[in-house]
């Protein structure tokens, strides 16, 4: 067999690739490795199961021989987060690859919780926990998905509870694995595919209790942020009152239980006929109170001296008119009278003035042609037109010229 490159001339037989393989593998020596364990099979000669990577989609197989089940503890399961002190077989006779475990441990519950608060503050760094993200559940949902395990108590609890607050209500149930390697792809998609249907109004994740690693699966980064980006308003109802897997945060409601999450979904119809029962109860008091303090009210004006008679406003102002008619009427005649008084005066000291009182009293003007006054005898030499008026009509008269008056 030649130890060159292999060529279409010189290939290399199938048995000198795996010889390579396992003497390369063999150079890996032991080392530890970290993962979940998904299959888990007893068997007399030994265990076999699956050992699969805690963020990848990467599973191998493992075998546990019964020489080296001393060296790891009893309470070993599916599920379990788990280290592991392994030598990779490479069976060359067939091809098979697999993980030959010498020691196991269980993953310290320190690590896996320092792992998850490192995530979580991630997380919270961005935004995902934040209050203002939260969508405000609907007040009557008509249908609701629930995200839970089959035949589970989870699924049990909701459904009994939820249908004996509000029989009406309907479901949209999808089964999924609650712990396990299958359990976040499955939630996943049960979320996205309840989040695009228009019928479903809120979506429950129900999971009843369970311990720390049982619960892991609902703290998975990909879980997390396909639920943060769900437009439908979701609850996350994971384990009991102590538990806080991540979900709890992102939800837009985070439920104690299976129980208090159907309870704080669905209103209780006799609850809510009750509180209708009261306000109208409240209302029908509030405004028979109000009537009756109006009438009672209308009652007492009813009862007054003004409004018992009320003939003594129109008498009462009738005098007052008639008494205010006579004073006006008195003050318009003084008012005349004055003015007449005072007109009378006005005429007389006017015909005083008046040109005319003068010509009654036995005076004359004369006129010149250019109809100014004659005011001395120059202004009507001899042979001068002029007019004479006089207190009654006009003469026509010739100046015989200035003379000599003597006193």
């Amino acid at each position: 067999m030649s130890e060159e490159a292999s060529t279409p001339e010189d290939p290399w037989p199938v048995a000198a690739l795996t010889s390579k393989l396992k003497a390369y593998l063999d150079r890996l020596g032991l080392v530890w490795v970290e993962g979940e364990i998904t299959q888990w099979d007893q068997r007399s000669s030994g265990i076999f199961g699956k050992l699969k990577d805690l963020t990848e989609d990467s599973t191998m197989g493992f075998t546990i021989w019964s020489n080296a089940r001393t060296k790891m503890p009893d309470d070993i399961k599916q599920g379990d987060r788990v280290i592991a002190l392994v030598k990779v077989d490479f069976w060359k006779k067939n091809g098979n690859l697999g993980l030959n475990i010498l020691e196991l441990r269980h993953v310290g519950l320190g690590d896996l919780l320092e792992k998850l608060e490192r995530l979580r503050a991630q997380l919270a760094k961005e935004g995902l926990f934040d209050a203002d993200r939260k969508v405000p559940l609907p007040f009557l949902p008509q249908c609701i998905g629930l995200i839970t395990g089959q035949d589970s108590d989870a699924e049990k609890d909701v459904l009994k509870n939820a249908h004996l607050r509000w029989p009406q209500v309907e479901f949209k149930v999808i089964h999924t694995k609650v712990q396990g390697d299958q359990t976040v792809p499955e939630v996943i998609a049960a979320i996205q595919k309840l989040d695009a249907d228009p019928e479903v109004d809120v979506i429950i994740v129900a999971r009843g209790g369970g311990d720390f690693q049982n619960l892991l699966p609902f703290s998975d980064e990909k879980l997390v942020r396909v639920a943060a980006a769900c437009v439908t308003p979701l609850v996350s109802a994971i384990g009991h009152e102590a538990d806080a897997p991540l979900l709890d945060n992102v939800a837009d409601l985070r439920a104690s239980t299976p129980t208090d999450a159907a309870k704080r979904v669905v209103p209780d119809v006799g609850e809510e006929l009750a509180r209708v029962a009261d306000a109208r109860s409240r209302i029908n008091n509030r405004v028979t109170s109000f009537l009756t303090g109006e009438l009672d009210r209308l009652e007492t004006l009813r009862s007054r001296p003004v409004l018992a008679d009320a003939d003594w406003i129109i008498t009462t102002r009738a005098e007052e008119i008639v008494r205010n008619v006579q004073r006006g009427s008195d003050l318009v005649e003084r008012a005349l009278h004055n003015a007449a008084q005072e007109t009378l005066s006005l005429k007389t000291q006017l015909r005083a003035l008046s040109p005319q009182q003068t010509l009654d009293r036995g005076y004359a003007i004369a006129v010149l042609p250019n109809g100014k006054v004659a005011r001395s005898a120059k202004d009507a030499p001899a042979k001068t037109e002029f007019a004479l008026t006089l207190a009654e009509g006009t003469i026509d008269a010739v100046s015989a010229g200035p003379r000599k008056v003597e006193s």
